[in-house]
């Protein structure tokens, strides 16, 4: 009986060690889990997007008169406000009323957008607002113009070589775009977006005897007209990106 009462002690004893080793090591992963969550609690996410304008590389194959293509990309700074640069290069030749000319030159914009549309979880859609001020570099060239003619039987002249006709270089302009826009995401990390863009200019080097009639990402200036309009089509890739936040 007495050797029993032992054993049983024994049994009881190693229960009891065994429950607190356990209740320890649980201790121990229940600490590193809290640790483990904290440290993800110390990080922010950013969102990298970058993407292009498809549109335009659709354009550079299959219309002679046109080479262009555009870079876009924004970057989340808070939940609903993203920075933005929009970077591009155009050549298009074009027959206006009475000139003919070709337009080469880049452009650059940067600005931000407000998403406006509020997202169920898991979703990261976009319905927004924004502005860009930009800038382009360009040069223009004088193909042909009708010069007219005083005899009416022969009607205006097509001018092809001679003064007015070449190269005008280093010219400039500048304005600011209002803009409305969507970005779906149509799978994982990847968007499909479209906006309309109002543009005012703000100031533009003029060529020689001429005018700008057409300013790379600007698109189609009239005379006289400080306004211009515009679209464009973007798919774009996300990447996120985590910084640890400052204690």
């Amino acid at each position: 009986m007495k050797n029993k009462h032992i054993w049983l002690f024994y049994i009881s004893f190693l229960g009891i060690h065994f429950s607190n080793q356990a209740q320890g090591e649980n201790k121990i992963i229940s600490n590193d889990t809290i640790i483990i969550k904290s440290d993800s609690l110390n990080k922010k996410t950013y969102k990298l997007r970058f993407g292009f304008d498809p549109i335009k590389t659709v354009l550079s194959q299959t219309d002679d008169n046109y080479n262009g293509i555009e870079i876009v990309g924004d970057l989340s700074l808070f939940e609903n406000l993203f920075l933005a640069i929009e970077l591009g290069t155009e050549d298009k030749t074009k027959q206006s009323e009475k000139i003919n000319f070709t337009t080469t030159g880049s452009y650059i914009k940067l600005g931000a957008d407000y998403n406006m549309y509020k997202n169920w979880k898991g979703m990261n859609n976009q319905i927004y607002i924004g502005f860009r001020f930009s800038n382009s570099i360009h040069k223009q060239r004088v193909n042909s113009f009708y010069l007219r003619n005083s005899d009416f039987l022969w009607g205006n002249e097509l001018i092809t070589s001679g003064t007015g006709i070449g190269l005008r270089e280093n010219l400039n302009a500048s304005w600011i775009e209002f803009i409305t826009g969507i970005k779906v995401q149509v799978l994982k990390n990847i968007y499909m977006g479209f906006s309309v863009r109002f543009n005012r200019l703000l100031s533009d080097k003029k060529p020689l005897n001429f005018d700008n009639l057409y300013i790379p990402g600007f698109n189609k200036k009239t005379d006289e007209n400080i306004f211009g309009a515009g679209f464009n089509y973007t798919i774009s890739y996300s990447i996120p990106i985590k910084f640890n936040k400052s204690k």
